[in-house]
């Protein structure tokens, strides 16, 4: 399984971004996707998941202001995040979890920064 994330950047406080991350290979048909982040000295903690079915779960920080979505025939979730905030600065990680196992993708950067 290979996960390719897209969509980081640049982006000043307030605005918005949107991430996106393609899933490739054996995927079992139940699975987890979502999000994590991780900031600098911190460790990466969880910003949004969606099951297959639909199932959705937020970091408080973030409720609100982003919303995962998926694709299930392309294998593709979704971060759309809005009003951001420096604080949401982090490299964003691509999750999937399938048959009992975790896979990640490469990480992409978001700066929220004037």
């Amino acid at each position: 399984v290979q996960l390719q994330a897209f969509g980081g950047g640049l982006v000043q406080p307030g605005g918005s971004l949107r991430l996106s991350c393609e899933a490739s290979g054996s995927i079992g048909s139940s699975n987890l996707m979502g999000w994590y982040r991780q900031a600098p000295g911190k460790q990466r903690d969880l910003v949004a998941v969606k099951s297959r079915g639909g199932i959705t779960n937020y970091a408080d920080s973030v409720k609100g202001r982003f919303t995962i979505s998926r694709d299930n025939a392309k294998n593709t979730v979704y971060l759309q995040m809005n009003s951001l905030k420096p604080e949401d600065t982090a490299v964003y990680y691509c999750n999937l979890v399938s048959r009992g196992y975790g896979y990640w993708g490469q990480g992409t950067l978001v700066t929220v920064s004037s």
